[in-house]
């Protein structure tokens, strides 16, 4: 019924735990197929994802061609498509599994609602302004992940193998009045945003949605995007 996708690259650190929390919905027959679409990691990375039972992808480097990658070996109606440090709350399956079930959905797709798995107030408020986001543009993050039927996905063109942007990419193509954000959370690793600079982050991801949208060139945003 469903496949989920996972890009990696050099993920050994997060990746368990984003397949731990996948373990459920496998148990309960909505999962049938996991997919990892590795750009080439030199960790312990397919070594995780063997143990996992997964199917092992390699591709070429870059999150578009990761999923593309992915996708094309996907074997279920439905793809589900995650962040290799994005962990799913509990229950997630159920709401997910409901979704699916509803013949209207065939042409929709879904994302889930953003959270960081850290309890200071810079993460609260950049889950305010990501939700707010959600709301006015309807443009949810990569970190969010995506939900969304294997034909309904390949009659948007699928992935295109872009170096960033991707994410963004796929959403004006799916469209506002055909996306859904469903309740349960997606937290995303506080340790990356940290990284990043979290307090810069929302400014930068500004800058760079407005500089593609005036159709700036992805291989530049890349550069930007770090």
């Amino acid at each position: 019924m469903l496949t989920i996708v996972i890009p990696t690259l050099n993920a050994e650190r997060h990746l368990p735990r984003t397949i731990e929390a996948l373990v459920p919905a496998a148990v309960s027959g909505l999962a049938r197929q996991l997919v990892i679409a590795d750009g080439g990691s030199s960790d312990l990375t397919e070594r995780i994802a063997d143990a996992a039972g997964a199917d092992f992808v390699r591709a070429e480097r870059g999150r578009g061609s990761q999923l593309a990658a992915g996708a094309a070996a996907a074997t279920a109606d439905w793809i589900l498509f995650l962040h290799a440090d994005t962990r799913l709350v509990p229950g997630w399956e159920a709401e997910v599994g409901e979704f699916i079930e509803e013949p209207d959905n065939l042409c929709r797709a879904a994302a889930f609602t953003f959270a960081v798995d850290d309890r200071r107030p810079w993460a609260r408020r950049l889950e305010s302004r990501v939700r707010w986001r959600n709301r006015i543009f309807a443009l949810p993050y990569g970190d969010q992940g995506l939900l969304i039927s294997k034909r309904f996905y390949r009659e948007l063109g699928g992935f295109a193998p872009m170096p960033a942007m991707e994410d963004m990419d796929m959403m004006r193509r799916i469209g506002r009045r055909r996306l859904d954000i469903l309740h349960a959370e997606a937290v995303t690793s506080a340790e990356r945003l940290r990284a990043e600079g979290k307090a810069l982050r929302p400014l930068r991801n500004l800058v760079i949605l407005t500089l593609y949208a005036a159709g700036v060139p992805p291989r530049v945003l890349a550069r930007l995007n770090g």
